[in-house]
Protein backbone atom coordinates (compact mmCIF):
# COMPACT_ATOMS: atom_id res chain seq x y z
CA UNK A 1 0.00 0.00 0.00
CA UNK A 2 1.59 3.30 -1.03
CA UNK A 3 1.54 6.45 1.09
CA UNK A 4 -1.27 8.14 -0.83
CA UNK A 5 -3.79 5.33 -0.41
CA UNK A 6 -2.77 4.79 3.22
CA UNK A 7 -3.25 8.53 3.80
CA UNK A 8 -6.75 8.45 2.24
CA UNK A 9 -7.75 5.43 4.34
CA UNK A 10 -6.41 6.90 7.58
CA UNK A 11 -7.88 10.36 7.05
CA UNK A 12 -11.16 8.94 5.73
CA UNK A 13 -11.69 6.86 8.87
CA UNK A 14 -10.82 9.75 11.20
CA UNK A 15 -13.07 12.23 9.40
CA UNK A 16 -15.99 9.81 9.09
CA UNK A 17 -15.93 8.92 12.80
CA UNK A 18 -15.64 12.58 13.81
CA UNK A 19 -18.50 13.78 11.61
CA UNK A 20 -20.63 10.73 12.43
CA UNK A 21 -20.37 11.75 16.10
CA UNK A 22 -21.87 15.16 15.31
CA UNK A 23 -24.45 13.57 13.00
CA UNK A 24 -25.76 10.81 15.26
CA UNK A 25 -26.06 12.99 18.39
CA UNK A 26 -27.78 15.71 16.34
CA UNK A 27 -30.27 13.11 15.14
CA UNK A 28 -30.81 11.84 18.71
CA UNK A 29 -31.79 15.36 19.79
CA UNK A 30 -34.07 15.82 16.79
CA UNK A 31 -31.88 18.25 14.83
CA UNK A 32 -32.28 18.13 11.06
CA UNK A 33 -29.11 17.42 9.07
CA UNK A 34 -28.94 18.89 5.58
CA UNK A 35 -25.49 17.71 4.51
CA UNK A 36 -22.94 15.09 5.59
CA UNK A 37 -19.68 15.61 3.69
CA UNK A 38 -16.39 13.77 3.76
CA UNK A 39 -13.98 16.38 2.47
CA UNK A 40 -14.32 19.98 1.35
CA UNK A 41 -14.79 21.67 -1.99
CA UNK A 42 -16.72 20.40 -5.03
CA UNK A 43 -19.08 17.45 -4.56
CA UNK A 44 -17.74 14.30 -6.26
CA UNK A 45 -20.46 11.73 -5.62
CA UNK A 46 -23.06 10.74 -3.05
CA UNK A 47 -26.75 10.14 -2.43
CA UNK A 48 -29.68 11.78 -0.70
CA UNK A 49 -31.87 10.09 1.88
CA UNK A 50 -34.38 11.41 4.44
CA UNK A 51 -33.65 15.06 3.56
CA UNK A 52 -29.90 14.57 4.12
CA UNK A 53 -27.35 14.77 1.32
CA UNK A 54 -24.47 12.33 1.96
CA UNK A 55 -21.47 12.90 -0.30
CA UNK A 56 -17.70 12.87 -0.79
CA UNK A 57 -15.97 16.13 -1.73
CA UNK A 58 -12.79 16.75 -3.69
CA UNK A 59 -10.41 17.91 -0.92
CA UNK A 60 -9.89 15.10 1.63
CA UNK A 61 -8.58 17.31 4.45
CA UNK A 62 -11.67 17.41 6.62
CA UNK A 63 -15.42 17.19 6.51
CA UNK A 64 -18.56 18.78 7.85
CA UNK A 65 -22.13 18.22 8.94
CA UNK A 66 -24.52 21.03 7.95
CA UNK A 67 -27.46 21.18 10.34
CA UNK A 68 -30.77 23.04 9.99
CA UNK A 69 -30.54 26.48 11.65
CA UNK A 70 -26.85 26.04 12.45
CA UNK A 71 -26.11 29.71 11.76
CA UNK A 72 -27.75 31.93 14.43
CA UNK A 73 -28.15 34.66 11.80
CA UNK A 74 -30.62 32.50 9.87
CA UNK A 75 -33.13 32.27 12.74
CA UNK A 76 -35.48 34.86 11.30
CA UNK A 77 -35.82 33.07 7.96
CA UNK A 78 -36.78 29.67 9.42
CA UNK A 79 -40.35 28.41 9.27
CA UNK A 80 -42.02 27.02 12.40
CA UNK A 81 -41.46 23.47 11.12
CA UNK A 82 -37.75 24.21 10.58
CA UNK A 83 -37.42 25.78 14.03
CA UNK A 84 -38.60 22.49 15.54
CA UNK A 85 -35.51 20.76 14.09
CA UNK A 86 -33.17 23.77 14.24
CA UNK A 87 -29.79 23.42 15.94
CA UNK A 88 -29.90 27.00 17.24
CA UNK A 89 -33.33 26.48 18.83
CA UNK A 90 -32.22 23.47 20.90
CA UNK A 91 -31.25 23.91 24.60
CA UNK A 92 -27.64 24.98 25.07
CA UNK A 93 -26.69 21.70 26.78
CA UNK A 94 -27.90 19.69 23.77
CA UNK A 95 -25.95 21.95 21.41
CA UNK A 96 -22.82 21.45 23.52
CA UNK A 97 -23.27 17.68 23.40
CA UNK A 98 -23.71 17.72 19.61
CA UNK A 99 -20.54 19.79 19.14
CA UNK A 100 -18.52 17.74 21.63
CA UNK A 101 -19.64 14.46 20.04
CA UNK A 102 -17.15 14.75 17.15
CA UNK A 103 -13.94 14.74 19.22
CA UNK A 104 -15.51 12.39 21.79
CA UNK A 105 -16.15 9.84 19.03
CA UNK A 106 -12.49 10.17 17.97
CA UNK A 107 -11.48 9.29 21.54
CA UNK A 108 -13.89 6.35 21.52
CA UNK A 109 -12.38 5.17 18.22
CA UNK A 110 -8.96 4.99 19.87
CA UNK A 111 -10.41 2.97 22.77
CA UNK A 112 -12.14 0.57 20.36
CA UNK A 113 -8.96 0.07 18.31
CA UNK A 114 -6.78 -0.57 21.37
CA UNK A 115 -9.43 -2.91 22.79
CA UNK A 116 -9.45 -4.95 19.58
CA UNK A 117 -5.65 -5.15 19.53
CA UNK A 118 -5.37 -6.16 23.19
CA UNK A 119 -8.22 -8.68 22.97
CA UNK A 120 -7.00 -10.31 19.75
CA UNK A 121 -3.23 -10.15 20.20
CA UNK A 122 -2.90 -9.87 23.96
CA UNK A 123 -0.25 -7.70 25.59
CA UNK A 124 3.44 -7.99 24.78
CA UNK A 125 5.42 -7.50 27.98
CA UNK A 126 9.17 -6.81 28.13
CA UNK A 127 10.73 -9.28 30.54
CA UNK A 128 12.90 -7.92 33.40
CA UNK A 129 15.90 -9.84 32.07
CA UNK A 130 19.33 -8.20 32.06
CA UNK A 131 20.93 -7.89 28.63
CA UNK A 132 23.97 -5.75 29.47
CA UNK A 133 25.62 -4.55 32.68
CA UNK A 134 27.91 -1.55 33.08
CA UNK A 135 30.73 -2.98 35.24
CA UNK A 136 31.31 0.37 36.98
CA UNK A 137 27.62 0.93 37.73
CA UNK A 138 25.81 0.08 40.98
CA UNK A 139 24.48 -3.11 39.34
CA UNK A 140 27.96 -4.15 38.22
CA UNK A 141 29.49 -3.47 41.62
CA UNK A 142 26.66 -5.41 43.33
CA UNK A 143 27.25 -8.45 41.10
CA UNK A 144 24.34 -8.44 38.62
CA UNK A 145 25.19 -10.42 35.48
CA UNK A 146 23.94 -10.75 31.92
CA UNK A 147 20.99 -13.15 31.81
CA UNK A 148 19.82 -12.45 35.36
CA UNK A 149 16.05 -12.22 35.63
CA UNK A 150 14.99 -9.64 38.21
CA UNK A 151 11.98 -11.19 39.93
CA UNK A 152 11.48 -8.89 42.93
CA UNK A 153 12.57 -5.61 44.52
CA UNK A 154 12.29 -5.27 48.30
CA UNK A 155 10.22 -8.45 48.30
CA UNK A 156 7.65 -7.16 45.80
CA UNK A 157 7.31 -9.47 42.78
CA UNK A 158 7.93 -8.07 39.28
CA UNK A 159 7.04 -9.44 35.88
CA UNK A 160 7.95 -6.59 33.52
CA UNK A 161 10.94 -4.39 32.79
CA UNK A 162 8.72 -1.30 33.07
CA UNK A 163 7.61 -2.20 36.60
CA UNK A 164 11.25 -2.78 37.56
CA UNK A 165 12.37 0.57 36.11
CA UNK A 166 9.54 2.39 37.92
CA UNK A 167 10.52 0.88 41.28
CA UNK A 168 14.14 1.91 40.76
CA UNK A 169 13.14 5.43 39.67
CA UNK A 170 10.99 5.82 42.78
CA UNK A 171 13.80 4.77 45.11
CA UNK A 172 15.30 8.28 45.30
CA UNK A 173 18.71 6.66 45.76
CA UNK A 174 17.67 4.37 48.65
CA UNK A 175 19.38 0.97 48.83
CA UNK A 176 17.23 -1.77 47.27
CA UNK A 177 17.08 -5.52 47.88
CA UNK A 178 16.97 -6.96 44.34
CA UNK A 179 16.07 -10.63 43.96
CA UNK A 180 17.34 -12.26 40.75
CA UNK A 181 16.90 -15.69 39.21
CA UNK A 182 20.25 -17.02 37.92
CA UNK A 183 20.63 -20.59 36.66
CA UNK A 184 17.38 -21.48 38.46
CA UNK A 185 18.77 -20.16 41.76
CA UNK A 186 17.40 -17.16 43.60
CA UNK A 187 19.94 -14.61 44.77
CA UNK A 188 19.42 -11.40 46.71
CA UNK A 189 21.71 -8.47 45.93
CA UNK A 190 21.90 -5.05 47.61
CA UNK A 191 22.00 -2.23 45.05
CA UNK A 192 21.98 1.54 45.59
CA UNK A 193 20.66 3.39 42.49
CA UNK A 194 22.61 6.43 41.33
CA UNK A 195 21.25 9.69 39.99
CA UNK A 196 22.04 10.52 36.36
CA UNK A 197 21.23 13.40 34.05
CA UNK A 198 18.96 12.43 31.18
CA UNK A 199 16.33 13.87 28.83
CA UNK A 200 12.61 13.08 28.62
CA UNK A 201 10.43 12.47 25.54
CA UNK A 202 10.38 16.22 24.85
CA UNK A 203 14.17 16.60 24.99
CA UNK A 204 14.02 18.40 28.35
CA UNK A 205 16.79 17.72 30.89
CA UNK A 206 15.72 15.54 33.82
CA UNK A 207 17.32 13.57 36.63
CA UNK A 208 16.52 9.90 37.16
CA UNK A 209 17.76 7.00 39.27
CA UNK A 210 19.30 3.99 37.53
CA UNK A 211 21.39 0.96 38.41
CA UNK A 212 23.25 0.59 35.09
CA UNK A 213 21.55 -2.30 33.27
CA UNK A 214 19.82 -2.59 29.91
CA UNK A 215 17.14 -5.03 28.78
CA UNK A 216 17.79 -8.25 26.91
CA UNK A 217 14.81 -7.42 24.70
CA UNK A 218 12.95 -10.64 25.55
CA UNK A 219 9.14 -10.45 25.51
CA UNK A 220 6.29 -12.67 26.58
CA UNK A 221 2.69 -12.50 25.43
CA UNK A 222 0.01 -12.10 28.08
CA UNK A 223 -3.50 -12.98 26.90
CA UNK A 224 -6.25 -10.63 28.07
CA UNK A 225 -9.94 -11.28 28.60
CA UNK A 226 -12.61 -8.77 27.52
CA UNK A 227 -12.62 -6.80 30.81
CA UNK A 228 -8.82 -6.70 31.07
CA UNK A 229 -8.55 -5.67 27.40
CA UNK A 230 -11.08 -2.87 27.95
CA UNK A 231 -9.24 -1.66 31.05
CA UNK A 232 -5.91 -1.63 29.20
CA UNK A 233 -7.42 0.11 26.16
CA UNK A 234 -8.91 2.89 28.30
CA UNK A 235 -5.62 3.22 30.20
CA UNK A 236 -3.58 3.31 27.00
CA UNK A 237 -5.87 5.94 25.47
CA UNK A 238 -5.69 8.05 28.62
CA UNK A 239 -1.89 7.96 28.62
CA UNK A 240 -1.80 9.17 25.01
CA UNK A 241 -4.37 11.89 25.81
CA UNK A 242 -2.15 13.19 28.62
CA UNK A 243 0.92 13.04 26.39
CA UNK A 244 -0.88 14.90 23.57
CA UNK A 245 -2.19 17.63 25.89
CA UNK A 246 1.26 18.05 27.41
CA UNK A 247 2.81 18.28 23.94
CA UNK A 248 0.34 20.98 22.86
CA UNK A 249 1.01 22.98 26.05
CA UNK A 250 4.77 22.74 25.57
CA UNK A 251 4.52 23.78 21.90
CA UNK A 252 2.43 26.83 22.89
CA UNK A 253 4.95 27.73 25.60
CA UNK A 254 7.82 27.26 23.17
CA UNK A 255 9.40 24.42 25.18
CA UNK A 256 9.08 22.16 22.12
CA UNK A 257 10.09 23.48 18.71
CA UNK A 258 7.28 24.31 16.27
CA UNK A 259 9.21 22.16 13.78
CA UNK A 260 7.68 19.12 15.49
CA UNK A 261 4.23 20.05 14.13
CA UNK A 262 3.40 17.95 11.08
CA UNK A 263 0.62 17.99 8.51
CA UNK A 264 -0.85 16.03 5.60
CA UNK A 265 2.46 15.28 3.88
CA UNK A 266 4.03 13.97 7.08
CA UNK A 267 0.89 11.97 7.93
CA UNK A 268 0.90 10.46 4.43
CA UNK A 269 4.54 9.41 4.75
CA UNK A 270 4.03 7.93 8.23
CA UNK A 271 0.81 6.18 7.18
CA UNK A 272 2.65 4.55 4.29
CA UNK A 273 5.43 3.40 6.61
CA UNK A 274 2.98 1.96 9.14
CA UNK A 275 1.02 0.19 6.39
CA UNK A 276 4.23 -1.54 5.28
CA UNK A 277 4.80 -2.73 8.86
CA UNK A 278 1.41 -4.46 8.95
CA UNK A 279 -2.25 -3.93 9.75
CA UNK A 280 -1.72 -3.76 13.52
CA UNK A 281 0.77 -0.90 13.12
CA UNK A 282 -1.56 0.97 10.78
CA UNK A 283 -4.61 0.75 13.05
CA UNK A 284 -2.48 1.75 16.05
CA UNK A 285 -1.36 4.79 14.05
CA UNK A 286 -5.03 5.60 13.34
CA UNK A 287 -5.77 5.42 17.08
CA UNK A 288 -2.93 7.84 17.91
CA UNK A 289 -4.01 10.29 15.20
CA UNK A 290 -7.61 10.03 16.38
CA UNK A 291 -6.56 11.09 19.87
CA UNK A 292 -4.53 13.98 18.42
CA UNK A 293 -7.51 15.09 16.31
CA UNK A 294 -9.80 15.01 19.34
CA UNK A 295 -7.48 17.09 21.52
CA UNK A 296 -6.84 19.66 18.78
CA UNK A 297 -10.58 20.02 18.15
CA UNK A 298 -11.16 20.70 21.84
CA UNK A 299 -8.84 23.75 21.73
CA UNK A 300 -10.86 26.93 22.43
CA UNK A 301 -10.23 28.41 18.98
CA UNK A 302 -13.28 29.86 17.20
CA UNK A 303 -14.37 27.74 14.18
CA UNK A 304 -13.08 24.60 15.94
CA UNK A 305 -15.39 22.48 18.10
CA UNK A 306 -13.63 23.85 21.20
CA UNK A 307 -14.42 27.40 20.10
CA UNK A 308 -18.12 26.59 19.74
CA UNK A 309 -18.08 24.93 23.16
CA UNK A 310 -16.51 28.11 24.56
CA UNK A 311 -19.35 30.23 23.12
CA UNK A 312 -22.00 27.82 24.45
CA UNK A 313 -20.38 27.79 27.90
CA UNK A 314 -20.52 31.59 28.01
CA UNK A 315 -24.16 31.41 26.89
CA UNK A 316 -24.97 28.92 29.66
CA UNK A 317 -23.36 31.21 32.25
CA UNK A 318 -24.90 34.48 31.01
CA UNK A 319 -28.25 33.00 30.07
CA UNK A 320 -28.09 34.50 26.57
CA UNK A 321 -26.10 33.84 23.38
CA UNK A 322 -22.83 35.65 22.73
CA UNK A 323 -23.35 38.82 20.70
CA UNK A 324 -23.48 37.90 17.00
CA UNK A 325 -21.01 40.62 15.99
CA UNK A 326 -18.56 39.49 18.68
CA UNK A 327 -18.85 35.90 17.44
CA UNK A 328 -18.17 36.97 13.87
CA UNK A 329 -15.04 38.90 14.90
CA UNK A 330 -13.74 36.03 17.02
CA UNK A 331 -14.42 33.54 14.23
CA UNK A 332 -12.44 35.72 11.82
CA UNK A 333 -9.59 35.67 14.34
CA UNK A 334 -9.96 31.89 14.56
CA UNK A 335 -9.79 31.54 10.78
CA UNK A 336 -6.65 33.69 10.72
CA UNK A 337 -5.04 31.52 13.41
CA UNK A 338 -5.89 28.34 11.49
CA UNK A 339 -4.53 29.78 8.22
CA UNK A 340 -1.26 30.73 9.94
CA UNK A 341 -1.12 27.27 11.51
CA UNK A 342 -1.70 25.61 8.13
CA UNK A 343 1.08 27.70 6.57
CA UNK A 344 3.43 26.60 9.37
CA UNK A 345 2.36 22.96 9.01
CA UNK A 346 2.91 22.87 5.25
CA UNK A 347 6.23 24.66 5.65
CA UNK A 348 7.35 22.05 8.19
CA UNK A 349 6.12 19.22 5.96
CA UNK A 350 7.97 20.49 2.90
CA UNK A 351 11.11 21.30 4.88
CA UNK A 352 11.28 17.91 6.62
CA UNK A 353 10.46 15.83 3.55
CA UNK A 354 12.47 17.62 0.87
CA UNK A 355 15.22 19.65 2.54
CA UNK A 356 16.44 17.35 5.34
Amino acid sequence: MNSFFAFIIVLGILIFVHEFGHFIVARIFGVGVEKFSLGFGPRLFGFKRNNTDYFVSAIPLGGYVKMVGEDPGDSQSLSEAEKAVSFTHKPVLQRMMIVAAGPVFNLLLAVVIFFALFFISGEFVLKPTVGKVDPTSPAGVAGLAVGDQIVAIDGEALESWQAMAERIAQSQGRELAITVLRNEQRLELRVTPERRDDVNLFGEPIERYVIGVTSSGDFFNRKLGPLAALTRSVGQSWEFVKLTVLSVVKIIRGTISHKNIGGPLMIAEMAGQQAKEGLANLVSFIALLSINLAILNFLPIPVLDGGHLMFFTIEAILGRPVNLRAREILQQVGVFILIMLMVLIFYNDISSLYFN
